[in-house]
């Protein structure tokens, strides 16, 4: 029989913030697997965990996920962490989830601390829908391209970023989105915990006074788009969409209704009178 793959998350600073499943799986698993074991020995020696770990991150995971999964089948328990957070999220350790779910061999989140969501419930920026994105690329004509595609994205834009290119990644939000509202959050729940609102150039003006460390998210306000128009839309096959969200995915009406306005920038009051409409005629 095989044993599990745990997903554990991990704190992203604060020690505290761990689970108490989180711990107790940690204890019981036969290894962990990690990004940097010396960086999770800290956390735990901390908690007075005495289990053998093993390196695991983007620069040996072919080799390391092969050996790993034959230790699974062979009925090992094993827990996959991150140096930070929850694994998987920009990092490669998908790779060895998906691999173990093809083996069938069972695969367990233990959910916890995620940075770009902390940030997020924090920042007060729209929360209802957001597309979070990962690191901003490197150079400068890649995030030039991917920012010009982002212009009519109707959500809330969340990234992460080095402190070594923070100011230019965030010249380059200014030119390209425009002087959106931002949050840009900076060592999310350790000691120098940051979080900086107003626009992008206000962000600039602020973070070239002082030296930058640390993680960074940011989160970008969607932008103003002026409305679609109502008078191509397809209403009967708008309705038979919410018809499929209601009872396929069991969204409520308000919702799905809100999500396909916002899709196509249209005005949510009036595709839902549209819609009414529609039912009394058909």
């Amino acid at each position: 029989m095989p044993g599990t793959l745990y997903v554990v998350a991990t704190p992203i600073g604060n020690l505290e913030d761990i689970t108490l499943r989180a711990l107790r799986v940690l204890r019981e698993v036969d290894l962990i697997a990690c990004e940097d074991t010396r960086h999770t020995a800290r956390l735990l020696s901390h908690y007075e965990i005495r289990k053998p770990t093993t390196s695991y991150h983007e620069h040996n995971e072919i080799e390391k996920a092969a050996l790993l999964l034959e230790k699974l089948e062979g009925g090992k328990q094993i827990a996959l962490v991150s140096d930070a957070g929850t694994p998987c999220i920009s990092d490669p350790g998908y790779r060895i989830v998906r691999q173990a779910q093809e083996r069938r061999i069972p695969v367990v989140p233990i959910p916890g601390p995620c940075s770009f969501i902390a940030a997020l419930s924090a920042s007060g920026r729209a929360s209802d829908a957001f597309s979070f994105l990962g690191f901003l690329p490197a150079r400068k004509s890649a995030r030039a391209a991917l920012l010009n595609s982002l212009k009519d994205e109707g959500r809330t834009l969340i990234f992460f970023e080095s402190p070594e290119r923070l100011l230019e990644a965030v010249a380059d939000l200014d030119k390209i989105l425009g002087p959106r509202p931002m949050t840009i959050a900076r060592e999310i729940t350790k000691v120098y915990e940051e979080l900086f609102s107003g626009t992008p150039q206000e962000g600039i003006e602020y973070f070239a006074q002082k030296t930058v460390k640390g993680e960074i998210v940011l989160i970008v306000e969607p932008g103003t788009r002026e409305l679609g128009s109502l008078e191509a839309l397809d209403v009967p096959a708008l309705r038979q969409r919410v018809v499929g969200m209601t009872q396929g995915l069991g969204m409520m009406k308000t919702e799905a209704v809100k999500r396909l306005a916002r899709e196509m920038n249209i005005s949510r009051r009036e595709l839902y009178r549209l819609l009414v409409e529609e039912e009394e005629t058909s």
